[in-house]
């Protein structure tokens, strides 16, 4: 699923995480650091495809993020089958490096 086209509804979004490996990848338009990251994005997520990559637009979902807790953006949260693995959750800044760092401490 190429989640950066389009925005997803919280129901397909909670729909989708039930099965499989997902990626969710909290941003927001307004975010300055959402911005400086979302130009990898598209190398990182094929790099990492074990995850079906998902973007939740922090503000058009709002309750996506209050479910997982999310408060700072860009933000990552890993899940198999519904089931939370790891999180990269805060309000700073994240280069490439620390992404891919951050999905390789999960394991493949």
């Amino acid at each position: 699923m190429d989640a950066q086209e389009q925005q997803l509804t919280d129901q397909e979004i909670l729909d989708a995480i039930k099965t499989g490996k997902k990626m969710l990848f909290f941003t927001a338009g307004w975010c300055p650091d959402c911005a400086f990251i979302k130009p990898v994005m598209p190398e990182i997520e094929a790099e990492y495809d074990q995850y079906d990559w998902i973007t939740v637009d922090r503000d058009a979902n709002i309750k996506i993020a209050q479910k997982f807790g999310v408060m700072g953006i860009p933000s990552f949260i890993a899940l198999d089958n519904g089931e939370e693995l790891s999180r990269f959750v805060n309000g700073d800044r994240k280069t490439r490096q620390e992404v891919e760092a951050f999905v390789d401490s999960i394991g493949k």
